[in-house]
């Protein structure tokens, strides 16, 4: 077997889901990802502004990415569909790199759902905005998706309500949010809008 390229990234990732505010799969009873979605069925995407980061000696700083899946139930059960999206900007090289990493095939933090998914759409070039407004943030993919998350109301002075709960992007800490008005994605024969729905942000650091 190949030795693994090292790698490691550094950023900022948001999430929208269908899911009512919170996720139960994040505190499913019986083991993680093992709770009925709150919808019968789970569509969510998740964004990533990466600031710094290298594949070997390809650097990938400034590029976005997002990962878009359904789940037909409990998460825990597999048979996902997936879709990825990367930033236009990325050369051959660093789309390469961004394919193994966010793919799960060099390790780190995506390697953990890579068992659980059943069907590839692939990859496509597209233009991704990804932007930090104050503690929102939004990601738009022209004619694909539109997605923001602000936090979830809190009582604290930050405005923000932060917990550890061992998700596996971003297992240290993670913010509790709902999508905005407008939350919307549309490719691949999938359509929906999370507006409402459950989210959440953090910052990442990454490696393998």
């Amino acid at each position: 077997m190949a030795a693994q390229t090292k790698w490691r990234l550094s950023g900022d990732y948001f999430e929208n889901c269908n899911c009512d505010v919170v996720c139960p799969c994040l505190v499913s009873p019986a083991a993680p990802l093992t709770a009925r979605p709150s919808q019968g069925v789970c569509d969510v995407a998740l964004v990533f502004h990466i600031d710094k980061g290298s594949y070997g000696q390809v650097s990938v700083d400034g590029l976005n990415v997002a990962v878009v899946g359904h789940t037909p139930g409990p998460m825990a059960d597999g048979n996902w569909t997936l879709a990825a999206y990367i930033d236009e900007r990325a050369n051959d090289e660093q789309t390469a790199a961004l394919g193994a990493i966010f793919g799960g095939a060099e390790g780190g933090p995506m390697a953990a759902f890579a068992p659980l998914v059943g069907k590839h759409l692939g990859a496509k070039k597209v233009a991704i905005k990804y932007a930090i407004n104050g503690n929102s943030r939004s990601a738009e993919i022209p004619g694909i998706m539109h997605m923001a998350v602000e936090p979830l109301a809190s009582m604290h002075p930050s405005g923000e309500i932060w917990g550890a709960v061992g998700h596996p992007v971003a297992p240290d800490k993670l913010a509790f949010g709902v999508g905005s008005k407008g939350s919307t994605f549309a490719d691949h024969g999938m359509r929906w809008d999370n507006s409402g729905k459950n989210g959440h942000y953090a910052p990442i650091n990454w490696s393998n």
